[in-house]
């Protein structure tokens, strides 16, 4: 009788979050970005735009700069009166605005991801020297960072571009240059703290050199940290590059840029608003998908949250 009542073991099943738990942290990553709707038009909205950048000889139907003074201010297509083949409409000097849009998408995101490349490699060398080494280093090092911060950085990059010589890439590089203080701080505090764990200190008892323990134990711990920045610094920078072309202190008024097209439509804003309006919105959509994806970045990458 007894026997007969002996229990037997069911086999538990494995549930979804089970199987989440199992999978690696990168593919878990990859899972929470594709499952949130925010998240995931965000990466929409920023894979178009890349896509724009890449492919934009291809994708656009008009030469940007091919001016017709017939076809001046015609408006977008959900608007009376449109011209066929401007689905965007024209601009005052009749140039067709999406062809302008995907060939200034191209200027965007070189400015973004180059000034980003540049700030980075300072600031980041910049904090794991301080940390790691201290002393005079870091403070030598801190007080230019402050020296810096004190100048506010759109007015820096203003007064820097304003002597050299407008290209692409005195703007990538002057955006670079005035941008490394954020990440310089942010990896010196995570290198003070990283420096005196107990792997670090093992592998200093095992006569690794400083450029050993600074690049192959401690860089690697820091880096989801400079990951975050830079993903948010792109829209920054995004925003840089427009205001100075806005001003007329970026890239060649030749070269079609999203924030020369708002400052060459605001003269006719009573007339013809789309001419400012329509790359108003291309600068709003990318660098609100840019700020979105990089909190969405932190809250997975940091472990505090």
């Amino acid at each position: 009788m007894a026997e007969s009542l002996q229990q037997t073991t069911v086999p538990q099943l494995a549930t979804p979050h089970a199987e989440r738990r199992t999978r690696p942290r990168w593919q878990q990553n990859l899972f929470a970005l594709l499952y949130d709707p925010v998240t995931l038009i965000s990466l929409i909205v920023l894979t178009a735009v890349i896509v724009m950048a890449v492919a934009a000889p291809v994708l656009t139907p008009h030469d940007p700069e091919l001016q017709s003074l017939r076809l001046r201010t015609r408006p977008p297509f959900w608007l009376m009166n449109n011209e066929p083949g401007y689905p965007l409409g024209t601009d005052a000097l009749g140039r067709d605005i999406l062809s302008r849009i995907i060939f200034g998408a191209r200027v965007s995101m070189l400015v973004g991801i180059g000034a980003v490349i540049i700030q980075g490699t300072i600031g980041v060398l910049v904090g794991l020297m301080a940390g790691f080494f201290g002393g005079w280093i870091d403070t030598v090092l801190m007080r230019l960072a402050d020296i810096q911060q004190a100048i506010p950085f759109l007015i820096l990059a203003v007064a820097v571009a304003a002597v050299v010589d407008q290209s692409l890439l005195n703007v990538i590089i002057v955006l670079g240059v005035a941008g490394w203080v954020p990440y310089g701080r942010v990896v010196r505090a995570e290198v003070l703290s990283v420096r005196e764990r107990e792997f670090v200190t093992a592998a200093r008892a095992l006569g690794s050199s400083n450029l050993r323990l600074i690049f192959t134990h401690i860089l690697p711990n820091v880096a989801a940290s400079i990951t975050v920045i830079s993903t948010l610094t792109i829209s920054t920078m995004i925003l840089a590059e427009a205001s100075l072309s806005f001003l007329g202190l970026g890239v060649p008024p030749s070269t079609p840029t999203w924030g020369g097209m708002v400052a060459a439509g605001r003269d006719y804003l009573a007339t013809a608003a789309w001419v400012s309006i329509i790359p108003g919105i291309a600068i709003f959509l990318t660098v609100l998908s840019i700020n979105l994806l990089g909190d969405k970045l932190r809250a997975l990458l940091d472990p505090t949250l």
